[in-house]
């Protein structure tokens, strides 16, 4: 018999059994690329693990909405969310539109995902198409009181 999953809680700090919200239904987020290099065995290596997840609650018989995104802006070069974005900073240095590197590199990190044998997503959203959505939920937190601003930027 297989063992239950047990998973690290960050709130309780301890290991719990994986019980699912509504099982058999399980979501699963993965934060994915930023789409402006490249893609290393450093990044694999999290793409590797989490398709192991994907594909044990699977064959587990759980039903496994699985959604991996790729951050095709705003990523800043800087580590104190300041600096160029790195996509446009590739982009100036390639002589290309961004979205032509967005495009070069997604396509790089499918390829290199196949070599892997790495599952696809179940969806695969981009930041540029949910903006909006972004907007909104930033407001909510902040309306709850859940983030705050500091420097005219949004802090959770």
């Amino acid at each position: 018999m297989i063992p239950p999953l047990r998973v690290f809680n960050t709130l309780s700090r301890q290991k719990e059994v994986f019980e699912p919200l509504n099982a058999p239904l399980v979501g699963m987020y993965v934060c994915g690329p930023t789409v402006y290099s490249d893609v290393h065995l450093g990044n694999v290596r999290t793409f590797l693990s989490f398709d192991v997840i994907y594909r044990y609650l699977k064959q587990q018989g759980y039903k496994v909405r699985y959604v991996r995104n790729i951050t095709d802006v705003g990523h800043l070069t800087g580590d104190q969310d300041q600096g160029e974005d790195k996509i446009a900073k590739k982009a100036r240095l390639e002589q290309l539109e961004p979205m032509e590197v967005v495009q070069r590199y997604t396509n790089g990190f499918h390829e290199v995902m196949q070599l892997f044998n790495i599952l696809p997503p179940s969806i695969e959203p981009t930041a540029t198409g949910h903006i909006v959505e972004q907007i909104a939920l930033t407001q909510r937190l902040l309306a709850a009181g859940l983030a705050y601003e500091m420097g005219g930027l949004s802090v959770f």
